[in-house]
């Protein structure tokens, strides 16, 4: 008996597999295997799909797989890809629409070819529009819900919901649902509008070339990494921190404190286990809070069990 026997799936058009190794999907490309790992064809083909799921599935939706550590004993659940690569934004009713898979840079490179200003930021935020709206991501002054008018969801059942921005609770890194339901868990993003305004295209390409040097220049994206590890505290910036207090460069496992950006974790040889990322991430945090009394919070989500 296959996988869909067993689960009773049927008309579905996109890729389901089980004990997919989840190092393929995560950016810090480590971690252990998915129970179940489904690439659905489109949002009708995921529609489908969720509605036929046990209703206590355990479900988790990846995008770039950035900002995001799967444990090395894996995520007993079904997890869903969203990012695709044909996946772009396009212009509807006048506003720029996306789906939550559409890599976040191409929001920024889409708007300045459409002479739409102020989504620059956009093109330095290495994840997906649900990854950037569930977190409310940000960069060199921007923050993703500055620029959002109304976004979709889709619950468990496949059901589709097209909800207006005041009906969540924003915030710094943070992005949670008024009426009590969890966004995670009971609700995933499904696309956004966002709300742009006329500017010059060739200024904002300027602009978001300028973002991308600095980028390159400040940040290890040669390794394996999953963007800033830890939330920038009040008046202070989380790698100042971790560089005070000496640990760039400090190591466990294959994993280590990059010596490029204090607020970095890679894995230079691709070896490093997630207990090892899982463990830096403590120590750093541990080191921090005794030497400064700043107690750092990890931004990045940590899933699944251990070994």
């Amino acid at each position: 008996m296959n996988m869909s026997d067993a689960l009773r799936l049927t008309n579905l058009r996109g890729t389901l597999k089980s004990a997919e190794p989840m190092a393929r999907h995560v950016s810090w490309r480590a971690g252990g295997l998915a129970a179940r790992f489904y690439a659905p064809a489109d949002l009708d083909d995921l529609q489908a799909f969720l509605a036929q799921l046990p209703p206590r599935e355990p479900l988790l939706f990846v995008g770039l797989g950035s900002n995001l550590l799967v444990r090395d004993g894996g995520f007993a659940g079904t997890v869903v890809l969203t990012h695709a690569a044909g996946l772009h934004p396009q212009m509807l009713g006048g506003r720029l629409y996306a789906e939550a898979g559409v890599a976040a840079p191409k929001i920024a490179r889409f708007a300045a070819r459409h002479d739409l200003a102020h989504a620059e930021f956009l093109a330095g935020i290495p994840g997906t529009v649900g990854g950037a709206l569930a977190m409310n991501a940000g960069c060199y002054g921007g923050e993703t819900w500055d620029l959002v008018e109304r976004v979709v969801t889709i619950d468990r059942q496949g059901v589709l919901r097209t909800r207006e921005r005041a009906e969540f609770d924003i915030g710094y890194r943070h992005c949670a649902l008024r009426d009590g339901r969890r966004l995670g868990e009971d609700e995933w993003f499904a696309g956004a509008w966002f709300s742009l305004h006329a500017g010059d295209g060739d200024a904002a390409r300027g602009r978001i070339r300028e973002l991308l040097v600095r980028r390159i220049a400040s940040q290890p994206l040669s390794l394996p990494n999953a963007g800033s590890v830890f939330r920038n505290p009040p008046g202070d910036h989380a790698a100042r921190l971790i560089e005070a207090c000496g640990l760039k460069g400090l190591a466990r496992g294959g994993a280590r404190v990059s010596e490029k950006h204090a607020n970095f974790i890679v894995n230079p040889e691709r070896r490093a286990s997630a207990a090892d990322i899982e463990g830096l991430i403590a120590e750093v945090r541990g080191r921090v809070l005794e030497r400064t009394g700043v107690d750092l919070l990890p931004e990045v989500r940590i899933v699944g069990d251990a070994a």
